[in-house]
């Protein structure tokens, strides 16, 4: 160790591994683990990532700010249990698998066999997870990957089971039609997070756009326009004309019903017939265009609406990155600029982008002069506004804003959970978190809690938690399962994995006797976030072990993500807990920002805008990188263009100052035992508190007063204070 430790050339990197080494001989985590049970425990939640790729700086982000937190909590006698998690179900999978297997449509996969198909997901669950170990284990991070979750875990799914069992019994659960995102390649809807992902782009920037109204008996949905899809971003309002008459029709094909001006229905796309002449279209579909009048094969009118009527009805924006307008904005507005010459008598509004615009939102109250946002900057490319296009010039993100349309406008059964129905109480227990920085609770969360809708949490696919409804022919017997035990003891069958190739074919007796047959699960899986937010029980298998655990340290001490999560893990969490205990599922929260390439774009490997983190690692070590993100802007939510040159500067201005200093002190011990002077000795504290030396009496105090000053930064979790005071205390004392 000496070589590595001594002299000028002195390694950090070569250093770090041996520590490392150190680490697993004595085996420390654990150690430290045994020492503090019995003790107050400290209950951290570790948000589960995919394992379908390598960890990136985000994770090692997050992962160095669970890691200090932790720590701290440990050092001062807290039991922390730690165990790392996998998500397992899901998309990202099933789109691997599909590529790897080169399916592209559902069929194809019912053609293999749901077993094969299943099993197959399962395969590549764990692919990276040596790799995730390793890099992980290298940074630093203290993470019990022996004792780990998987939400694939038959008693994760159990515990689900249990969960949604809950929301049923309070009357939380629905069957319902609605618009939602979805993906017509993998022919299911989709979350949040999933419905950004660009799955198809379609040629022609002209497009027909569908706004669901809020409320409407029959879930119509108002038609416009554009052929500048790249303003959809920052629409606000809808515009018609009071003095014009609208119509409301239902397409025959798919039920949906849509508003237009009467005068334009025309424009509403039909299917080809085999003797018409097809014409082109704007959408580059298989449509023509009917020159007179609504076209009786396809739709079915419905009713006629004065212009007038349809002024003040609230629609579903199709993106919600202005929702601190919802107040005032995403309604039907009126003026005489919109004409029945082009279009659909209906005319999308971005008040940013154009002078009608401006002057009709101004004038009906969607927004102020003086709040108006840009979501464009200078060189025509969205600013962080419009996160989901961040970057990219309004022109070259048109086709990808189309898909995210297109994606956005389907309608399907499915299961809801009655979010709306508890909105009251998400508020109220968002109230009681505290979160660093206050400001994404106080605005970006409670503004996203404030809008929120039924979260449909079924999906039409296979390698997930299924959902456990049992259901006769005929609708009128449904039976939940709440556990393995219930679904045994109905059906007389052994239970041994609850995934679809396992349970699909189980049935159950009808109650109402044998004439009326068997009931049989419904085919549908979760949402991978219902999945990943029902964490804080189904990691330790509650409610059926743990019991004691959880109800004595339940809502959990801490969770730590990134910004995106407060609309992905940060909002199941708070949606599930309140739904089930009237708590929110975490009593503090740290929210870090986006780690981006230096150029300010998102790091990408296939552009190759960013060094590997096991490059940075390996010639810089793992205690500068984490110095380097903990002392950033990206600790307070805000956005860090990684610099490789940054994290050498730690290296520099940090730990070679440190490293000199203590090697000057070194040097000159040694330099007085060879000489027989006095050498080191313990110090006596009682001796130092009665030292006559001014100096002494300085140090003693500083000392006090970092260490106060530091449990008072971690009890509030501003890392970047104690870091950053830390550090000027070291290495400039006169401060």
């Amino acid at each position: 160790m000496d070589a590595v430790c001594e002299g000028k050339d002195y390694s950090f990197p070569a250093q770090e591994v041996l520590v490392l080494e150190l680490w697993k001989k004595l085996d420390a985590f654990h150690e430290q683990l045994r020492r503090t049970e019995g003790g107050e425990e400290f209950i951290f939640y570790d948000g589960p990532p995919f394992a379908t790729g390598l960890p990136h700086y985000g994770h090692l982000l997050a992962g160095t700010i669970k890691d200090v937190v932790t720590r701290h909590q440990s050092m001062r006698g807290r039991h922390v249990a730690r165990r790392f998690g996998w998500d397992c179900h899901g998309l990202p999978v099933e789109f691997e698998i599909d590529k790897a297997l080169g399916i592209s449509n559902r069929q194809q996969i019912l053609d293999l066999g749901i077993d094969k198909y299943n099993e197959t997901c399962r395969s590549i669950v764990t692919k990276y997870v040596a790799e995730w170990e390793a890099v992980v284990t290298r940074s630093g991070r203290w993470i019990d990957f022996d004792n780990d979750y998987k939400t694939m875990d038959i008693s994760f799914m159990e515990s689900i089971w249990w969960v949604f069992a809950q929301l049923w019994e309070k009357d939380l659960v629905y069957k319902g039609f609605k618009v939602m995102p979805y993906s017509t390649g993998c022919k299911t809807p989709l979350s949040n997070f999933e419905a950004a992902m660009d799955y198809r782009t379609v040629p022609d920037p002209a497009v027909m756009v569908s706004f669901p109204i809020v409320g409407d008996p029959d879930n119509a949905a108002l038609v416009a326009w554009t052929t500048t899809p790249w303003t959809l971003p920052s629409n606000l309002a809808l515009c018609v004309n009071a003095n014009f008459m609208y119509a409301k029709v239902k397409d025959k094909s798919s039920g949906v019903a849509y508003v237009v001006a009467e005068s334009r229905l025309s424009q509403l796309p039909v299917k080809a017939k085999a003797s018409a002449k097809k014409q082109p279209s704007s959408k580059g579909s298989n449509t023509v265009a009917v020159p007179d009048g609504l076209d009786k094969e396809s739709y079915d009118l419905m009713a006629k609406i004065p212009g007038s009527s349809l002024v003040g009805l609230k629609y579903t924006p199709l993106f919600d990155f202005f929702m601190e307008f919802q107040d005032t904005a995403f309604r039907v507005i009126a003026d005489n600029y919109v004409t029945d010459d082009s279009g659909t008598g209906v005319v999308h509004c971005a008040p940013a982008f154009g002078e009608d615009d401006h002057r009709v939102c101004l004038a009906a109250g969607i927004i102020e002069a003086s709040r108006l946002v840009v979501a464009v900057d200078d060189d025509g490319c969205f600013t962080e506004k419009v996160s989901e296009f961040k970057g990219r010039h309004v022109k070259e993100a048109d086709k990808d804003i189309i898909s995210a349309v297109k994606a956005s406008c389907y309608s399907s059964f499915q299961w809801f959970v009655k979010v709306e129905k508890i909105k009251d109480q998400l508020l109220e227990c968002n109230k009681e978190t505290y979160w660093v920085p206050d400001y994404v609770k106080e605005k970006r969360f409670h503004n996203w809690l404030e809008g929120a809708r039924d979260w449909a949490i079924s999906r039409s696919r296979f390698w997930g938690t299924p959902l456990p409804l049992w259901i006769s022919q005929d609708g009128e017997e449904i039976v939940v399962m709440d556990s393995i035990e219930k679904l045994e003891k109905l059906s007389g069958v052994k239970v041994t994995d609850l995934h679809r190739h396992y349970v699909d074919d189980i049935t159950i007796p009808s109650s109402r006797g044998p004439e009326c047959g068997v009931l049989k699960r419904v085919e549908d899986v979760f949402d991978c976030w219902f999945e990943s937010g029902s964490m804080p029980y189904a990691y330790i298998h509650y409610p059926f072990e743990n019991h004691e655990l959880f109800e004595k340290n339940f809502p959990g001490n801490f969770v730590a993500e990134g910004l995106d999560q407060t609309r992905g893990w940060f909002y199941t969490l708070m949606v599930l807990s309140t739904a089930l205990f009237g708590k929110p599922a975490f009593k503090n929260l740290i929210c870090n920002g986006l780690v981006l390439a230096e150029d300010g774009k998102k790091m990408s490997k296939s552009k190759k805008n960013y060094p590997a983190p096991t490059e940075v690692l390996d010639e810089y070590g793992a205690d500068a990188l984490r110095l380097y993100l903990i002392n950033s802007p990206v600790v307070r939510a805000e956005s860090l263009r990684f610099k490789r040159s940054g994290v050498f500067g730690v290296v520099k201005d940090v730990f070679l100052p440190w490293y000199n200093a203590y090697r000057f002190l070194v040097q000159n011990a040694k330099r007085l035992e060879v000489e027989g002077l006095a050498a080191f000795s313990p110090i006596d504290e009682t001796a130092l508190l009665k030292s006559s030396n001014v100096l002494d009496h300085w140090i003693n105090s500083a000392t006090e007063s970092l260490v106060s000053f530091v449990h008072q930064e971690m009890d509030a979790y501003r890392l970047y204070t104690v870091q950053h005071l830390t550090h000027l205390w070291i290495f400039v004392p006169d401060v």
